[in-house]
């Protein structure tokens, strides 16, 4: 999952939470909208981890080299 489709499950559970006032038999909208932004939020961090975790290596001739941070 992306940054994007984290975004996007993020916007979409907080339409079906906050703005949607229609009710379905069987199904809580308002419960649906904080799953999708528990999964989206999760998505986010973990898309943001891998990306920090990915800017700290180089590959260098077919191999992959960490690089120091700088202090």
């Amino acid at each position: 999952m992306g940054i994007g489709t984290s975004i996007f499950l993020i916007a979409l559970g907080a339409i079906l939470k906050f703005a949607v006032t229609a009710t379905v038999s069987g199904i809580a909208l308002g419960t649906v909208g904080v799953i999708l932004m528990v999964v989206g939020i999760i998505g986010l961090v973990i898309s943001l981890l891998w990306l920090m975790q990915a800017s700290r290596r180089t590959v260098a001739g077919g191999r992959v080299v960490e690089r120091e941070p700088y202090v």
